[in-house]
């Protein structure tokens, strides 16, 4: 018993982690790809924004028309009192911010921006081009950022 109350005194998990970690490093390096990926996740996190949940998805939701094609998809994200409607066709992206007011809206696509859209006083926001691949819609008012969760288009 002595001797393993001697041993913890000796013993530095620290000095143990750190000789794991190395060891881990120079046998099992990460992949850069996969640094760049974590890297571009912290770029992406504001520690400002409310993140708005997806309260409907007609993708999910929706009771499907037999034979329908071309059909729109339909999102609705929530956040608190914000409440942003989205349409995704093949045509772009329309939508209204709710309750209405002017916003500027980010269109995501990874680590950039890859589109830029503008709420007008009814709320209402148009763009020509539908995202493509993953995306998430970043919604700034004045007083308020809200990010939607990420979906695949």
């Amino acid at each position: 018993m002595a001797d393993d109350a001697e041993f913890d005194q000796d013993f530095d998990s620290g000095l143990l982690e750190e000789e794991i970690r190395q060891a881990a490093a120079a046998l099992d390096p990460l992949p850069p790809a996969l640094l760049q990926i974590a890297v571009d996740a912290c770029a992406l996190h504001a520690l400002d924004a409310r993140v708005a949940e997806l309260t409907f998805d007609s993708l999910v939701d929706a009771i499907p028309v037999r034979g329908a094609t071309g059909v729109p998809r339909m999102l609705t994200f929530t956040a608190g009192e914000v409440t942003l409607d989205v349409e995704v066709t093949e045509e772009g992206l329309m939508g209204q911010v709710l309750p209405p007011r002017p916003a500027r809206i980010e269109v995501l696509g990874g680590p950039q921006t890859t589109g830029q859209l503008t709420a007008d006083d009814p709320g209402r926001l148009t763009a020509a081009a539908p995202p493509s691949g993953p995306f998430a819609l970043r919604l700034r008012t004045d007083d308020d950022v809200v990010v939607t969760e990420w979906l695949r288009a």
